[in-house]
């Protein structure tokens, strides 16, 4: 288990092109960006409330290829919390993660109490590979969280952090600072019906 610290490390894994990078800088910057750049490894910071006091946001952008395994590893055993991106367009994105889930289990000694979110991502697209049922199901199976955002249209993605922190139960961390809520309110009318919260 990680130290207790002033920092909340949040690991965002998933194959390249799933939208990684923009479901972050949509959430740290409220940017997106329609051309795709590979990530290598970023990380963002962001003030967060955390145990009645204030403590930092890391949020980790990992590479989606899996040519850095130790890197990989580092990043697990340093997080608190994961997330876990595959687009809703592409079966095998979702596929590629189980093996990632399972290091996660390895190296944390099991995945009770440790806050990961299963998201699939572009929801907003119409060719679907993955069914929101068939990804509840995966995550009902991992023991984690589901949910299905899209970075294009700032659909669910304050939603997805904040629900991240809501599964932490060593901590009391919140994404607003002083009972202020952070961000901006729910945008869900633009693709009603078309995404998933679970």
């Amino acid at each position: 288990m990680p130290e207790q610290s002033n920092d909340y490390r949040v690991v965002v894994f998933g194959a390249g092109g799933v939208g990684k990078s923009s479901l972050v800088l949509r959430f740290v910057k409220g940017t997106f960006r329609d051309t795709y750049i590979p990530t290598v490894e970023d990380t963002y910071r962001q003030v967060i409330s955390c145990d009645k006091s204030v403590c930092t946001l890391q949020i980790t952008d990992t590479t989606g290829s899996h040519q850095f395994p130790a890197m990989q590893r580092l990043s697990i055993s340093k997080g608190h919390a994961f997330v876990l991106v595959f687009s809703v367009t592409s079966r095998q994105s979702l596929e590629e993660l189980g093996p990632i889930h399972q290091l996660i289990a390895q190296i944390k000694g099991g995945v009770d109490g440790v806050p990961v979110m299963l998201v699939g991502n572009k929801c907003d697209e119409t060719q679907r590979e993955v069914d929101a049922r068939e990804a509840q199901a995966v995550a009902q199976a991992w023991k984690c969280a589901f949910m299905e955002t899209s970075a294009k249209l700032d659909h669910n993605v304050q939603e997805l952090f904040q629900q991240l922190l809501t599964l932490e139960t060593r901590r009391d961390v919140r994404l607003g600072v002083d009972g202020k809520r952070a961000g901006q309110p729910r945008r869900t009318d633009r693709v009603k019906g078309k995404c998933a919260l679970m």
